[in-house]
């Protein structure tokens, strides 16, 4: 599994904070991401990869808590996504929606989504636009901040 944070600044968590949901993922791999771009940098964006051995446990409700998880203390966009579906041009795009699998915005509460087909619809990539405009806003408040702090 993998899940991306932006808004919570580029130091990862530790892995006992994705000890959820009585899960523990059996290798676990965060990283901030390199190259960001300067918006995305001033919010710090880290990608966590998990993995897990047992096929039988309920990931479903394992990943809700994770994204409710990294999104609870800070202003932050967070998301899942089929490994290799990452690029900075297109963060929550139409073009890789159907690659997401669940997402979450400060305040809200995680929505994942397990079906394949439902991944495909036009509902699921409506529900990603809807992510996407919470990552944009997130992306240009700080943008405003920057500007406001090199004016004063």
């Amino acid at each position: 599994m993998n899940v991306f944070v932006i808004g919570a600044g580029n130091t990862p968590l530790p892995e006992e904070a994705f000890h959820l949901a009585g899960i523990v993922p059996d290798a676990f791999l965060p990283f901030p991401l390199l190259e960001q771009p300067e918006a995305i940098e001033r919010l710090g964006l880290v990608s966590y990869d998990m993995d897990f051995d047992d096929t039988s446990l309920d990931l479903r409700e394992y990943m809700g808590a994770v994204l409710r998880h990294v999104c609870a203390d800070t202003r932050a966009v967070a998301w899942a996504a089929f490994e290799g579906a990452f690029h900075y041009d297109e963060l929550l795009t139409d073009q890789v929606a159907h690659q997401v699998y669940g997402y979450c915005t400060t305040g809200t509460e995680p929505v994942v989504e397990w079906d394949t087909a439902a991944l495909r619809g036009e509902e699921w990539r409506h529900r990603i636009a809807k992510a996407r405009a919470a990552l944009d806003a997130l992306l240009s408040a700080s943008e405003m901040r920057d500007r406001k702090s090199r004016t004063d």
